[in-house]
């Protein structure tokens, strides 16, 4: 189907603009413009019941944790923000994850890992396992489901790899248009060339910065569809969107969940672009995919 008119509408303004793509500007000017169109589309700030920011020494990172109310251990949600491991910050995650702890009732942190090419592979993908182990064994948590879209979408899948293997038991992965094979050659990939949407030359600028050597990729870690096995690991919710490169290898990967005995759900967006998960404040899709993010970690806290 063609672009969603709300999506068309934002591409029609962005190209009047002539907004440079990211990659056409410098760290510091990418991450900046990065922050301020997510938070141009995400909507209003949603009030949450507590917010609380907390550095711990052991981990040498910040985590941002969001609580609804009530006492005692809570199900939770470790979330991991995108931006190609190159953008992206604990604030770039705020609109989503303060959406998900009113619309799930659930737990929400936010794991501040540290970013590339400062930090390249693998440094992320430690940090937060690092992350996940400490706030599995807190004394306020519950079972947990770790998520991120798109770079986060990555290191949640490929924290599940590395805890199967070496803890926590985790309840479930969401993975929200997430990257998970580096180089691919898909027909989403192709087709992605919009000037004014993320596009190909996107994806691998990120990469560039990700990986000192491209043979990096070919680690599991880096590319979670070229683990071995996928038998054995948690439940998952895989999100694309239609008009997105990394839409085919998101989808790739959860047929290759389905196929390992993982309970899996795909759900495609037709007419969304990359990004819609934090532009609910701009577009319906982002809505929808928000409310079906939070009935699915309902049930499946419920069933964990």
């Amino acid at each position: 189907m063609p672009l969603d008119p709300q999506v068309e509408a934002m591409r029609a303004q962005r190209a009047a603009d002539d907004v440079p793509q990211l990659y056409t500007q410098t760290l510091a000017e990418a991450r900046a413009a990065d922050l301020a169109s997510i938070q141009a589309v995400g909507g209003e700030v949603e009030p949450v019941h507590s917010v609380e920011d907390v550095f711990v020494d052991s981990l040498g990172l910040p985590l941002r944790i969001y609580r609804p109310a009530g006492e005692g251990p809570m199900p939770t949600l470790v979330y991991f923000f995108g931006g190609g491991w190159t953008l992206g910050s604990i604030e770039t995650a705020d609109g989503i994850c303060r959406r998900l702890v009113n619309a799930a009732g659930c737990q929400v942190i936010t794991v501040g890992y540290r970013l590339a090419p400062e930090h390249p592979f693998p440094t992320a993908v430690h940090d937060c396992h690092r992350a996940t182990v400490w706030i599995a064994a807190a004394p306020f948590v519950g079972s947990v489901v770790v998520g991120g879209d798109s770079a986060g979408g990555n290191l949640a899948a490929a924290v599940t790899l590395l805890a199967r293997d070496n803890g926590p038991a985790l309840a479930g992965q969401l993975l929200v248009y997430p990257n998970t094979l580096y180089g691919s050659d898909t027909a989403s990939m192709r087709a992605g060339d919009d000037p004014y949407l993320f596009n190909r030359t996107s994806v691998n600028w990120y990469w560039q910065h990700y990986l000192s050597d491209p043979a990096q990729g070919a680690d599991p870690l880096a590319s979670p569809m070229l683990a071995p096995s996928h038998a054995g690991l948690p439940p998952a919710l895989v999100i694309t969107a239609e008009y997105d490169p990394l839409r085919d290898e998101g989808e790739f990967y959860a047929e290759k969940l389905y196929a390992a005995g993982v309970p899996t759900t795909l759900s495609r967006y037709d007419g969304m672009v990359h990004g819609f998960f934090a532009m609910s404040g701009a577009l319906d899709g982002g809505k929808r995919a928000i409310a079906e993010a939070a009935e699915w970690l309902r049930k499946t806290f419920s069933d964990g």
